[in-house]
């Protein structure tokens, strides 16, 4: 136990260290968690104890308490305080104080890694590119780790890209429920992405271990309670795409995503090419796994058009041949298949959360 212990504290001071900048709250916690062997202790019944996990649990228990003091901490609650001297003891206390429900939760309990909203807008370019190279017609999306599936909605959205060198372009629905914002970084002199006013879907698909059903109010509160409690414009990001979902919902496959990926595929009509996505489902992957995964993909681009869009860190292996890629930031690039032959341009390094894009293809 106490090697273990030791590995979910140096997990939660990574993290800690790791999220400094972009969310001060949750870097706090889980350095002071760190440090707190009982605090830690809490993750240690979890199948994979990450430190998202511990946080996220305590918050779906205070979700539960909309009336205790430490709800002023948590923007996503109506809270406005910053980390202060008081937090941490505060934090402590109820966590340990409710450490029956905290570790229920953490034991049965995943992060959603596909449930980000705002990646939508760095697919969107990306899918476009995939369809150009399709023939420009409707495509049918096939995410893989869907969670909730919100992704599969971005033809949906509207979105504002922003760069120095080309102002403002602006693509999508002109009155769509959720509009998303990207900064976008071109180097000088670069044309940048070709992003068009439209996507044409005309297929959705969702491949997941355990498809979230929005309609259940306790998992939909489950995906609430995973969204960084200081970063609230995520969660009305995440309550928009909901809404849109609700109205436009894709065809959910609950199974694996190597042995159902064909079955999954086979749900969206033969006559449309399929673009699948990845967005950081690979990071749980052995590299055995990652490599199945890419032998079924192979195989089903053997069967009919099939492109894929992946946001994965650059450890996924699918670049190994661009080392100055290898940062803690994502990597959105394309894999295509010509005459059987495999190939992956990486298109961008961006933020997780889709605020920022450096394009690079």
């Amino acid at each position: 136990m106490n090697a273990a212990l030791d590995v979910i504290r140096e997990r939660l001071r990574r993290f800690g260290t790791d999220v400094e900048k972009t969310s001060p709250l949750y870097s706090y916690l889980a350095v002071n968690a760190a440090a707190d062997e009982d605090v830690a202790r809490l993750l240690a019944v979890a199948p994979a104890p990450e430190p998202e996990l511990l946080l996220a649990a305590v918050q779906r228990v205070l979700q539960a308490e909309p009336f205790h003091e430490l709800t002023n901490y948590y923007p996503t609650l109506g809270g406005s305080y910053g980390p202060d001297a008081g937090l941490w003891g505060m934090w402590r206390a109820f966590a340990l104080e409710r450490a029956d429900r905290v570790r229920a939760l953490v034991a049965t309990r995943t992060v959603p890694r596909g449930n980000e909203v705002g990646r939508a807008a760095l697919f969107y370019p990306a899918v476009a590119l995939a369809a150009r190279q399709a023939g420009g017609g409707p495509v049918g999306l096939l995410e893989v780790g869907s969670c909730a599936a919100l992704l599969l909605g971005m033809d949906l959205y509207s979105y504002r890209y922003q760069s120095e060198q080309a102002g403002q372009v602006a693509a999508g629905p002109g009155r769509a429920a959720l509009g998303l914002h990207c900064a976008l970084r071109l180097e000088p002199g670069q044309k940048g992405p070709t992003i068009p006013k439209r996507l044409q879907v005309s297929a959705r698909v969702g491949l997941d271990h355990d498809p979230v059903d929005l309609a259940d109010e306790d998992e939909y509160a489950w995906l609430e309670a995973c969204v960084w409690p200081d970063q609230p414009d995520r969660l009305r990001q995440l309550g928009a795409a909901a809404t849109v979902r609700n109205k436009k919902p894709p065809i959910l496959v609950k199974g694996d995503p190597v042995a159902d990926l064909a079955g999954a595929a086979g749900r969206i009509p033969d006559d449309l090419p399929v673009v699948l996505l990845t967005s950081n489902a690979l990071r749980p992957f052995s590299a055995e796994r990652v490599t199945a995964f890419r032998a079924a993909v192979a195989e089903l681009a053997a069967a009919r058009p099939t492109f894929w869009v992946s946001l994965e860190e650059y450890s996924a292996g699918l670049l190994p041949d661009y080392p100055a890629l290898d940062t803690p930031q994502a990597v959105l690039s394309c894999t295509r298949w010509t005459g059987g032959a495999e190939q992956t341009t990486p298109l961008a390094r961006t933020s997780w959360h889709g605020e920022r894009m450096h394009w690079l293809a």
